[in-house]
């Protein structure tokens, strides 16, 4: 659940980027969703990742390994 303080600061951002205002329940159902997405797409790096991908960045082959 997200406080009133996290809900006001993501319909600013909203109003920002998209120009409408949300009201408090629409601001906390697509911040859920989007809170959700982000949980559920991100995948934090390893050290020995983040090492190979420095490692084949200097070579000119940085991106995913395939």
């Amino acid at each position: 659940m997200l406080s009133q303080e996290q809900i006001d600061s993501f319909k600013k951002l909203y109003k920002k980027e998209f120009g409408k205002d949300l009201t408090d329940e629409e601001a906390l159902e697509q911040a859920t969703k989007l809170t959700r997405l982000v949980r559920l797409v991100y995948k934090p790096i390893t050290k020995k990742e983040y090492a190979e991908y420095h490692k084949r960045r200097k070579r000119g082959l940085a991106g995913p390994k395939k």
